[in-house]
């Protein structure tokens, strides 16, 4: 399995470009980092460069503690069947200030993007 850390800064809105390679098949995408006040949360958007298609929207960053938490696990359907393999926030330090990802507690965290997850290949 494969994956990539994505950048994390201190701006309530980053927009980047990133290369990563899901299941074996090449993707450039265009993601957006996004923090939203009134939730007090940070979300993701996720586009495919090459089309221009908007793949997803502001899918809340949640943290996995202990338990799988695959963000993206619900679009299997897109990029016919192919999906968008699996994002995880997981803590960046023993004890993040807060539980999830706020407002100046985003850098405690670290945001996985890579292949489909797969428990039985562990």
């Amino acid at each position: 399995m494969k994956y990539v850390i994505l950048p994390v800064v201190d701006v309530p809105r980053h927009v980047f470009m990133v290369d990563v390679e899901l299941d074996g098949v090449p993707m450039r995408a265009k993601v957006e980092i996004r923090y939203l006040e009134a939730p007090d949360q940070w979300v993701i958007s996720i586009s495919d460069h090459e089309t221009g298609e908007e793949l997803v929207r502001q899918v809340p960053l949640v943290c996995s503690y202990g338990e799988i938490n695959d963000l993206l696990g619900a679009f299997g359907h897109l990029r016919e069947g192919r999906g968008l393999g699996s994002l995880f926030v997981l803590k960046n330090t023993d004890r993040p200030d807060t539980v999830d990802p706020g407002e100046h507690t985003l850098k405690q965290f670290q945001i996985l993007w890579g292949d489909k997850f797969d428990e039985g290949k562990l």
